[in-house]
């Protein structure tokens, strides 16, 4: 059964904005008692994090949908709907977040570290919020806007600060065990280590990590083996340890071999050409190792590197390999560049910049794109004639029909408000006369007319007795 998981392809979902309510208070001897609906309530976000805790992706292999809760719709009353709970995934320390043509979003590093992958729908207004001087008493409300739906990729790249690569049964497992307390499955086969394995050492005052990388064979850059699919966890280390098998039963393999091969696939993975190198010769407590070792030690020298004849099995040169290796920790360390804290940068909008977009394409359709246009579609409600006025109204402020009629809208073209695979495509009507304006005399509205018996009786009762004062008035005596 698989225990580990470093790739993962995630379907998130936010939710969904609540739709505002169209309410008018109604209340006994207040037949005019103004809307009072609520608006409703915001989407939830879907937000990665990062937990120290998590090691693997191996929850959204098994479960790869999510969605968080839509906000609720908004009441009568001024009651306004309740938003959505965000939903909070926590991933490992080191995780790449792409989408789905591979570009980065995050790079999410460091406990608590966050990212929104998906962003909740804004709740619609509600007709209470939608009142203004001009529309006393709206008969409609917007709708909620639909969260973000999208597809994104988890990648997990270790963060340690020595990776150990290497042939398979090279020892890697056994000298990260002897190193750490880390406790790896070893077993004298290829290819025993199947997941990357962490361990903590400590060499005097310097404590740092050490991951064991499975297997590397030629062709691993290219898909064989194992190492395609964890050389990415050898990117974030700061030091590189060649571990070479000096008692290996294969004739057609050496140190220096096995050294030129897995630096050739390195180098053909790329990035990681600046890391410090250091060679341990592993398994000098074989007497054929110890001799292999002390041949090909001088080589290994000339090149440049700083070799160390080690046996996990034996515990030799254990200790001079550590603290060696919390040197360089150190240096590499030191020279990271202080880390800053979040400036806060503000970038007003250029006082010509209208937020949206006006084309005309081969067709003869004209496309209007912008954040705000896109938006306020999706929140109308295209049964209710008030409600498309009022967005005839927006976009008439924003500056829509404008740019049509520059860029040779004439009277009855199509036009489509956002992308092409999710468009309202409308015959274009210059200079349209909102619904949400038709009123009656100034403080009334004839929706709120409704049958009222006992005013309607008792102004019947009032004319009678006029007319009977009236008629009083005219009476002679004899």
């Amino acid at each position: 059964m698989t225990t580990f998981v470093d790739r993962v392809e995630l379907h998130v979902a936010a939710g969904n904005g609540g739709h505002g309510c169209a309410s008018v208070h109604r209340e006994k001897f207040k037949p005019l008692g103004g809307p009072d609906g609520g608006n409703g309530g915001h989407g939830g976000d879907v937000i990665l994090t990062v937990d120290q805790s998590v090691t693997t992706l191996l929850e959204y292999h098994h479960s790869p949908h999510r969605k968080a809760t839509n906000g609720k719709p908004g009441e009568g009353g001024n009651r306004s709907g309740k938003d959505g709970q965000d939903l909070v995934l926590t991933v490992p320390d080191g995780t790449v977040v792409l989408d789905s043509e591979g570009n980065v979003l995050a790079d999410l590093v460091g406990h608590g570290t966050s990212y929104v992958a998906a962003q909740g729908g804004r709740g619609g207004l509600g007709n209470a919020a939608l009142a203004s001087a001009r529309r006393k008493a709206p008969g409609f409300a917007l709708l909620g806007v639909p969260g973000d739906v999208l597809d994104i990729q988890l990648e997990l790249k270790t963060v340690a600060d020595v990776a150990l690569v290497g042939y398979p049964s090279a020892g890697k497992s056994s000298l990260i065990s002897v190193l750490s307390a880390a406790k790896p499955k070893i077993a004298d086969y290829p290819f025993t280590t199947l997941v990357p394995n962490l361990g903590v050492v400590t060499a005097g005052a310097t404590v740092y990590t050490v991951a064991d990388v499975p297997g590397l064979i030629p062709g691993a850059s290219q898909g064989k083996g194992l190492g395609l699919e964890f050389l990415r966890h050898v990117e974030r280390c700061s030091v590189l340890v060649h571990v070479l098998d000096t008692a290996t039963l294969e004739s057609e393999r050496d140190p220096v071999s096995d050294l030129d091969i897995i630096e050739a696939e390195l180098s053909e993975y790329g990035g990681l050409d600046n890391r410090p190198r250091v060679v341990v010769l592993n398994k000098i407590d074989v007497p054929d190792g110890k001799d292999l070792a002390e041949m090909v030690r001088p080589d290994l020298e000339a090149r440049g590197y700083r070799v160390f004849e080690v046996s996990a099995v034996a515990h030799m040169g254990l200790k001079e390999l550590s603290f060696a290796l919390a040197e360089l920790v150190a240096e590499a360390r030191a020279a990271r560049p202080k880390e800053e804290a979040t400036r806060i940068v503000i970038r007003p909008k250029a006082v010509d910049d209208a937020g949206f977009t006006v084309t005309r394409e081969e067709d003869g359709l004209f496309r209007v794109r912008g954040e705000k246009p896109e938006r306020w579609v999706r929140q109308t409600d295209f049964n209710n004639d008030e409600a498309v006025g009022y967005l005839s109204d927006r976009l008439n402020r924003l500056g829509v029909e404008d740019r049509l009629m520059k860029a040779g809208a004439r009277n009855g073209d199509g036009v489509a408000i956002g992308p092409e695979d999710n468009a309202v495509v409308f015959d274009w009507e210059p200079s349209v006369t909102a619904g949400a304006e038709m009123l009656g005399r100034r403080g009334e509205d004839h929706r709120f007319e409704a049958p009222r018996p006992a005013a309607q009786r008792r102004r019947d009762r009032d004319a009678e007795r006029d007319e009977a004062e009236r008629e009083f008035d005219g009476f002679e005596p004899f």
